[in-house]
Formats: structure tokens, C-alpha cells, sequence
């Protein structure tokens, strides 16, 4: 049963810790994320053609709205926010049909408020739609919930595994001797600290584990601080600064669709991190974080930044530390803002080797899919018709992720939902829990899960 506290105590989701707790596990979480903020402004910055200084911009951009969003998420106004230790950044879903917008684009210069455009507009549309997609939680019953938290772990992996060979896949060292060596030494390092730590310690091991890892990695000559060298030390995101917004049909269209794969992955990982932090996650918490979502990407545009999701990587960084204050995560989002204000200030996450954060990543997205094991350990795995609805949603949704180019031969549209082995899998163990579990009249009953029912109802019910 899901614990919960006495009402004269503070639930850990609300608890505020001393000011250095607080600091330390807030930049963990920023260090463990940073790499997925700044890549989608890389790659579609360097698809347009900016200069290193615009690029630069773009990317404090991003990182300072991914703060802003991530406020809103964590501390919440009015009915938006999940309240809940969520971190929101730019969300990988969108580079894609960015990348195509930038493409069809004659005069580059345009592609930009194109895309802002569009992405202001799916964020509206989504923000008006997140009552009604919340509904959906009915059809997350602990078989379908934990398939899809086992997903978003095993689907994070191989991120973990290519920052594990080097930032560059073209480049001579990618996968040598010498990266796969700093991943794995900063994998023991965590997993040292995590064995023979406690208290404190333990709680920021990922953190120490990063700079005990950047720091063996100076001799190797993989640590580049020129970033910092060359950063300024104040910036500010000016509203528009690649010019005001543009609306065009086929890139809105597009972005949409990227909006109800956001949504999708975020109700997800809301019901993923609500079971880690003992609050789960209701209609309500979910319209509310949906609502978070998707208005941070509508105002992400004004500061030059691109459409925001929660970041499921962190989840793993909560269920390993345990710390599950929102307001550590808030602080995070704190580091973020200033990281967009002082782009000297960001050029110090951006010190850290690529296979450092690889052997970091391994421990964070394991402990995601150790979650959802746990999960579907409540699911009732002796009934048969929750086996083959794990089984075949779990083959449905690593399609993307072993067999990348399975989708080739669908359209582009198609293949932005497609190509998301979350949302594949999340829609496949929806649709099939409804088929095996509720459609049909000679179904027996000790067969069959209720969609609001929970783990222990399922575990009484089999005695």
C-alpha cells in the first residue's frame, strides 16, 4: 500500500532541505540533463547554418526557458504544475520535424520563427487540451504503467551507451579503449560511493562520480575547457531575437503531433515518478503537469527556446538518491536560469566528457526500468493475459530502438510517433490491456485487471 505520511508531517515531495543539500542534489539534477537540453539547439542551430556565437545563444536560450518550465512544473501557479520533483527541458521528439522545417525552408534566416510559430501554437492547443488527455489516466491500470516506466528506462539506455563512446561519432576516438575506460571508471566510482557511503554522501554520489570522472579524464586530453575560456560572462535571451514568429500550416501540423507525443511520454513519466515518490499521480496532477508542459512551450518561443517535456532521465536520478523534494528539483531549474543568464556559467556542465556522463547515465536509466519491474511485479504477472500484454507492448516499443530503421518506408508524420519506442509501447499495452482485460463477455473475472485498479487489489485478490 502506498505510504502516507501523518498529517502533521510534510510529505518528502514538499520537504525543503538545508541550503547546501539543497545546492549540491539540484546541480546533480541539471548535471544529469544538460546534455539532452543542449543537443536538440546543436543540431538544429547547425542545420540552419548560425555562427558560433548565435549558437551559443541559441543554447543559453534553451537552457534559461527549460528553468522557466521547469518552475512551472515544480512549484506550480494557479492549476499548472504537477508539484512533483519534475525537471523540463527541450524535448528530443521535435528535432526531426524541426530539422525538416529547416530544410524546406528557402531562406534560412526564416526558419527559425517558422518553428516558433509552430510551436507556440501546438503549445496553446495542447494546453487547452490537457483536461481532456488527462482523462486518460483510467486506462493506466499498474500492467500498463509499469510496462511503460520499464520502457522509458530501457529506451534511455542506449542515450547512456552513445554518450559512453565520445560526443562524435565521426571522430577517430568514438568507442575507443580510452572512452568506454572513463565510462566505466565513473560507473564504479557511483557504484563505490552508493555501496560504502551514507547519508549525504551517498544522496550526491552521480554528482561526485561526475567530477571524480571529468577529473581522470584531464590527463587523457578528453576534458576541453575551452568553453569556458571563451564564454561570456553575462547574456540575456532577448524576446525574438531571430525574429518574430511565423505561422505556416504543414510546420504547425507537424509540431502538433510532436505536442501528442510530448503529452503521451509525459503522462507516462508523471505515473512513472508519482509510484517512485509514494504521491501517485491523479486526473488532476496530470491535467495540472500537462498544463505546465505545454505553456512553457507556448512562452518557450518568446525567449528563443523550442517546446518543453519532462525530462524522464531525472526520474532516475530520484529513484536512485531518494531525494524527492520538488523544491530540489526547483533549484535545478534555478541553475538553468542562471546557466541562460551567464553562458560562462553553462560552459562548466559543458566541461564534462561525454563518456563521463555515459557511465553516470548507465546507473540513472537503469534505476528507471528497475522501477518499472517493480511496478509490474504489483501488475499480476501470474495471469496470462497481462504476460502477453507486457510482453508484446515491451517488442512493440524497443522496435525503435533495435531495429532503428524498421519504420523507414512511412512517412514522415508517421514516423515522428513511430519512431518513439515510449509512446508506441505506452499505446500498445493500452490497447491491448483493453482488449484482454475488458472487451468480451466470457472473460473470467480472476483474469481480469480493473483499470483503477490498484497493485494490492490485484495481490488481494489472487488469496
Amino acid at each position: 500500500m502506498t505510504a502516507t505520511p501523518p498529517l502533521d508531517e510534510t510529505h518528502p515531495v514538499d520537504e525543503k532541505l538545508p541550503a547546501l543539500k539543497m545546492a549540491t542534489t539540484g546541480l546533480q539534477h541539471v548535471a544529469a540533463m544538460y546534455a539532452g537540453v543542449v543537443a536538440p539547439p546543436l543540431i538544429v542551430g547547425a542545420a540552419i547554418g548560425l555562427s558560433a556565437t548565435e549558437l551559443t545563444f541559441l543554447t543559453g536560450a534553451c537552457l534559461f526557458t527549460a528553468g522557466l518550465a521547469t518552475f512551472l512544473q515544480t512549484l506550480g501557479i494557479w492549476k499548472i504544475g504537477a508539484r512533483l520533483p519534475f525537471v523540463n527541458g527541450v524535448t528530443f521528439a521535435g528535432v526531426a520535424p524541426m530539422t525538416a522545417v529547416v530544410a524546406s525552408t528557402k531562406d534560412k534566416s526564416d526558419a527559425l520563427p517558422i518553428i516558433y510559430g509552430a510551436v507556440i501554437v501546438a503549445g496553446l492547443l495542447g494546453f487547452i487540451a490537457a483536461t481532456f488527455f488527462s482523462k486518460a489516466i483510467r486506462f493506466f491500470p499498474p500492467v500498463v504503467t509499469g510496462t511503460v516506466i520499464t520502457l522509458i528506462g530501457i529506451s534511455l539506455l542506449p542515450v547512456a551507451f552513445g554518450w559512453a563512446q565520445g560526443p562524435n561519432p565521426a571522430a577517430h576516438d568514438y568507442g575507443s579503449t580510452t572512452n568506454l575506460g572513463l565510462a566505466a571508471a565513473t560507473l564504479a566510482i557511483v557504484l563505490v560511493l552508493r555501496r560504502f557511503t551514507r547519508g549525504f554522501v551517498k544522496q550526491i554520489a552521480v554528482l561526485l562520480g561526475l567530477v571524480a570522472g571529468t577529473l581522470i579524464a584531464i590527463p587523457f586530453g578528453v576534458t576541453d575547457f575551452g568553453p569556458v575560456a571563451d564564454a561570456h560572462v553575462i547574456g540575456f535571451p532577448t524576446p525574438f531575437h531571430f525574429g518574430a514568429p511565423q505561422f505556416q500550416l504543414a510546420a504547425i501540423l507537424s509540431l502538433c503531433v510532436v505536442m501528442v507525443v510530448s503529452m503521451t511520454e509525459s503522462t507516462a513519466d508523471m505515473l512513472a515518478l508519482g509510484e517512485i515518490v509514494e504521491r501517485p499521480a491523479d486526473e488532476r496532477t496530470i491535467a495540472a503537469g500537462l498544463r505546465a508542459d505545454t505553456l512553457g512551450s507556448a512562452l518557450s518561443p518568446l525567449f528563443n527556446g523550442f517546446m518543453c517535456s519532462a525530462f524522464a532521465q531525472n526520474i532516475g536520478l530520484v529513484a536512485m538518491t531518494r531525494i524527492r523534494s520538488r523544491y530540489v528539483v526547483a533549484t535545478g531549474g534555478g541553475f538553468l536560469v542562471l546557466m541562460g543568464l551567464c553562458p560562462m556559467a553553462a560552459s562548466l556542465i559543458a566541461v564534462v566528457p561525454r563518456p563521463v556522463l555515459g557511465g553516470a547515465g548507465v546507473v540513472l536509466f537503469g534505476s528507471v526500468a528497475a522501477s518499472g519491474i517493480q511496478t509490474l511485479v504489483k501488475a499480476g504477472l501470474d495471469k496470462d493475459n497481462n504476460v502477453l500484454i507486457v510482453a508484446v507492448s515491451l517488442a512493440v516499443g524497443m522496435i525503435p530502438i533495435t531495429a532503428p530503421d524498421f519504420y523507414h518506408a512511412f512517412p514522415q508524420t508517421a514516423k515522428i510517433v513511430l519512431d518513439s519506442g515510449i509512446s508506441t509501447g505506452c499505446v500498445a499495452a493500452v490497447f491491448l490491456n483493453l482488449v484482454f482485460n475488458h472487451l468480451g463477455k466470457g472473460r473470467e473475472a480472476q483474469d481480469v485487471t480493473h483499470p483503477m485498479e490498484t497493485g494490492e487489489q490485484i495481490a488481494a485478490a489472487a488469496h
